[in-house]
């Protein structure tokens, strides 16, 4: 007499296999199914370990393909094995693309069209759901672990990974063709300073140069477009800060990774199913000014909260980084600017600009060129009104003039323009000095115009 596991996964068996590739991929389904059918609410059970969990599922597994009267290759079978236990213990398909090293972002496009960037360029893959179905059972189990929901009542989502990946989901009504979902992918293993003077981002000297910056409590702005590197460059400032300094980090979603021993980390939240329990960046950031912090860090500027930001570094919190997405140094202060009026105070505009150019010392630009690498094109310091304008004095500026090689990587670098910033002598009475050779002018394929 045949088993209750025997006769289910006959039942499953029922479907004629075609083709081989079809033939692996509908049992891969039917192998899906019966894991579930099988543990059931034991792959929900957060009493089992991990380890404990992933053993059982290949134990029901094997039974599986050990009744399977298919033929398998060995790559076949431990291909297959992967697979099931990718759908039932991680990601599905993608889960692959999450575990490499070299993929920077993965973009699923709806359930059978899956793009990921590596090296800075994108590139289709072969991968796919199985269906529609499939691929929202992933986002559900991605979303629930951080306490979201996606639903049509609430069809656009921001979720991470617990290893902090970033991700974005928009389902339909709104994503026609969807579901789509976007991982912005978190190095376990965050990158240093020196890795980013090996990318090429910046040279040894400006990374002297910004380590001298942050070191000396200047208020700091990174700006740059989507995907540029603005959270990494971030993650290397935030590292300069001394151990001895209290740090409140504010962000939307949990990214950076500091290894000071005073950090204080804050995260914003969503509203629940009722719409209520909100909690905005800008209730962080006020937050932050009665926890006697030496320094702010926030993730991202990008609405009312740069008022409060502006404030706290005007207030006694020198040394405040941020980022904001621009594209241009110029338009970082000119979107600061804005976010600042969206916070409902009618002030001026010239009292903002007053509060912005008294507050701000320095903007880093980012941008990420053709060949797919992201590079600092502009160190300059925010000077003094002029009139109704506030004056940036270019520090550093990214050579486009020296083409590029026969990979079609650009040949450009950060240079000196050659002008001593006027901070340097507040730097020097916080015993911070910076070597002339950091300001030694260099030439350009291009003319400079070093005052704006």
């Amino acid at each position: 007499m045949n088993s209750p596991q025997h006769t289910r996964w006959q039942d499953f068996q029922r479907t004629p296999l075609s083709a081989r590739t079809s033939a692996l991929e509908e049992m891969r389904q039917k192998m899906h199914q019966y894991v579930i059918a099988e543990l059931g609410p034991t792959l929900y059970d957060q009493r089992i370990s991990e380890t404990e969990l992933r053993r059982q599922v290949h134990e029901v597994l094997h039974k599986a393909i050990a009744q399977e009267r298919a033929a398998l290759t060995s790559v076949e079978r431990t291909r297959l094995m992967q697979d099931v236990s990718d759908d039932v213990l991680g990601y599905g398909p993608i889960e692959r693309f999450l575990k490499d090293p070299s993929v920077t972002e993965v973009m699923v496009n709806g359930p059978t069209d899956v793009y990921i960037e590596r090296n800075g360029r994108l590139e289709p893959t072969k991968i796919a759901f199985a269906d529609e179905t499939h691929l929202r059972r992933i986002i559900d189990k991605i979303v629930s672990q951080v306490g979201r929901r996606v639903d049509e009542s609430t069809p656009m989502v921001d979720a991470r990974l617990p290893d902090g990946s970033r991700v974005n989901v928009v389902i339909p009504p709104l994503a026609i063709g969807g579901p789509f979902m976007t991982v912005r992918k978190f190095s376990a293993d965050p990158y240093t300073v020196d890795d980013l003077i090996t990318f090429g981002t910046l040279s040894a000297p400006v990374a002297r140069f910004i380590d001298a910056c942050v070191r000396g409590r200047l208020n700091i702005v990174i700006s740059g477009g989507t995907g540029t590197g603005k959270t990494t460059l971030l993650n290397v400032l935030s590292s300069f800060i001394p151990d001895d300094e209290r740090i409140v980090t504010v962000e939307d979603a949990k990214e950076l990774q500091l290894h000071q021993r005073h950090v204080l980390p804050l995260e914003a939240r969503p509203a629940n199913i009722e719409g209520r329990g909100e909690v905005r960046i800008r209730d962080l950031v006020r937050n932050a000014l009665r926890m006697r912090p030496d320094r702010i860090v926030v993730g991202e500027v990008r609405g009312a909260e740069a008022i409060d930001m502006l404030q706290a570094m005007n207030t006694g919190h020198e040394g405040s980084i941020t980022t904001v997405h621009a594209n241009t140094a110029r338009d970082a202060l000119a979107r600061i600017e804005t976010m600042t009026l969206m916070s409902g105070m009618e002030l001026p505009i010239r009292a903002v600009r007053e509060q912005m150019a008294s507050a701000l010392d320095l903007v880093i630009h980012l941008a990420r060129l053709r060949d797919g690498s992201r590079r600092v094109t502009h160190i300059s310091e925010v000077c003094t009104m002029e009139g109704d304008v506030i004056t940036l004095q270019d520090i550093y500026l990214f050579d486009y003039g020296m083409g590029i090689d026969g990979d079609g990587r650009s040949l450009g670098e950060l240079k000196s323009t050659g002008i001593r910033p006027r901070f340097a002598e507040r730097l020097s009475d916080h015993g911070i000095v910076l070597e002339p050779e950091l300001f030694r002018q260099q030439d350009f394929a291009r003319k400079v115009v070093g005052l704006r």
